[in-house]
């Protein structure tokens, strides 16, 4: 998924021991930044602090965020990006002001406890694997340095990719290619550490691609028949947990069974396109709700019952400027205006699905997958009119209907019209990228919006 990522945890009960994860588990969510109508990261800091958040993991080292998080008692895991790697693999020097300017600068006031280092290596379109061990090693005595590897742990995610087998679990395995260069090399490093693998793990990609073969409720922790492991009879009812133990199964093969793992990132969209068989957010809601409980029971998985399973949800917000198919854009938990997505509890306790003036009906199961776009009602009047002005000009979205005396010219507001008009005309656009944005006066849902007695229609 996404770089430029920044990740909360929510807990129950956690260790004062940096990187160690408390006993009844932990739930985490990635706050991506590709996206030009999300709230300052000041705000932000205020919604990580209202739904009880105190841990976040950037994918960066923005300063503006880095600031914000100052003071604010929020623990942080920070990334040196994979476009540094190389230079991080080179020289100790070049990781020493890395770690100067990036980390030195901003404690004790910003709270890091670990850095990421690099996101995805392996499938890295630049071929940066080379370097990931070599940079891993760098960061880790610059930070002995400076006396700071004591708070401070590393680690690296990797994708689900890097493994060569993973069916049944018990047959988990790496690519060869990449055991001797790199990942035995890596294990090692985090064993001499105490650090923990990240793994990025995503149920939504295997269910999508094998839909004939993986029951949804498996995928979705819902009750269901379960799955036994042919090779040691362990029995798995959910496919996070199978993809999880697949991975402690790999590093138990190259003789890391000791090694403790992270999950990241993982997530369900709540739309997608018409071939992204799952997308919507009746089952968004299902996997990460399910999710949540899971790992709040304190259970391990099959494989390894006394590890509690640590998680990261992703994401914080939907994200208008991630490329790719509908579903990059619809991973979030809130929309850019601060309101739910959909009815989701991050500790367990039933929530507000909305708490702005923007009413959200039920989702019909006809419409699952479906998206709209409304105003974002943070904007200024002026982008707002503009952008109703285009629409209903030049763009030729559908106005009528927001006429005086038409069915949705109530309620009279300028958000209200701005959204009818906005969502006529990405309607009228097939739905497609870059058409509901006007200049970041707009956004993408994926549920229905209502106004007064004004509904959206869905281009269909």
């Amino acid at each position: 998924m996404a770089v430029f990522v920044l990740s909360l945890l929510i807990l129950s009960s956690f260790s004062a021991i940096p990187f160690t994860y408390a006993d009844s588990g932990m739930i985490g969510v990635n706050y991506g930044r590709i996206a030009d109508n999300l709230p300052a990261p000041e705000k932000v800091v205020e919604l990580l602090k209202t739904q009880g958040i105190n841990r976040i993991k950037l994918y960066n080292t923005e300063t503006t965020v880095l600031t914000a998080l100052a003071n604010s008692g929020i623990k942080v895991v920070v990334s040196l990006p994979n476009e540094n790697l190389a230079s991080a693999a080179a020289d100790q020097s070049y990781t020493d002001t890395w770690v100067q300017d990036n980390i030195k600068k901003y404690i004790p006031a910003t709270d890091i406890e670990a850095i990421a280092v690099g996101n995805e290596v392996f499938v890295d379109p630049r071929n940066t694997t080379t370097y990931l061990v070599p940079a891993m090693k760098n960061v880790q005595s610059s930070l002995v340095k400076f006396n700071l590897d004591k708070s401070i742990k590393i680690s690296s995610p990797i994708a689900l990719s890097a493994l060569a087998s993973s069916y049944p679990p018990s047959a988990g395995s790496f690519k060869p290619e990449l055991v001797e260069p790199v990942i035995k090399p890596m294990l090692d490093l985090l064993r001499k550490t105490s650090s923990h693998l990240m793994v990025n793990a995503y149920p939504f990609f295997a269910y999508a691609a094998n839909a004939d073969k993986i029951s949804l409720d498996y995928a979705l922790f819902k009750e269901n028949a379960g799955n036994v492991d042919s090779g040691n009879g362990l029995k798995y009812n959910s496919l996070l947990d199978a993809q999880i133990d697949a991975v402690f199964a790999a590093m138990s093969a190259v003789g890391f069974n000791d090694v403790k793992l992270v999950v990241t990132e993982t997530g369900w969209p709540s739309a997608g396109d018409e071939n992204e068989i799952g997308a919507g957010s009746a089952n968004a809601a299902a996997y990460n709700g399910g999710l949540v409980k899971r790992v709040l029971t304190g259970n391990g998985t099959p494989l390894k019952p006394k590890e509690p399973l640590n998680v990261y949800l992703f994401a914080l917000f939907n994200e208008n400027q991630k490329t790719g198919p509908t579903s990059e854009r619809n991973y979030g938990l809130f929309y850019p205006n601060e309101s739910k997505v959909y009815d989701v509890s991050l500790n367990g306790k039933s929530t507000p699905v909305n708490d702005n003036k923007e009413k959200v009906v039920p989702v019909k199961p006809s419409l699952v997958g479906q998206t709209w776009c409304v105003a974002n009602g943070k904007t200024t009047k002026e982008k707002l009119q503009e952008g109703l002005d285009y629409a209903c000009g030049e763009g030729g979205a559908d106005c009528r209907p927001i006429q005086p005396g038409a069915t949705c010219y109530n309620p009279e507001s300028l958000e209200a019209h701005a959204s009818y008009a906005f969502n006529s005309y990405y309607q009228k656009n097939a739905r497609g990228v870059g058409t509901c944005n006007f200049g970041g006066a707009a956004y993408v849902v994926s549920q229905p919006p209502k106004y007064g007695k004004c509904e959206f229609p869905t281009g269909h």
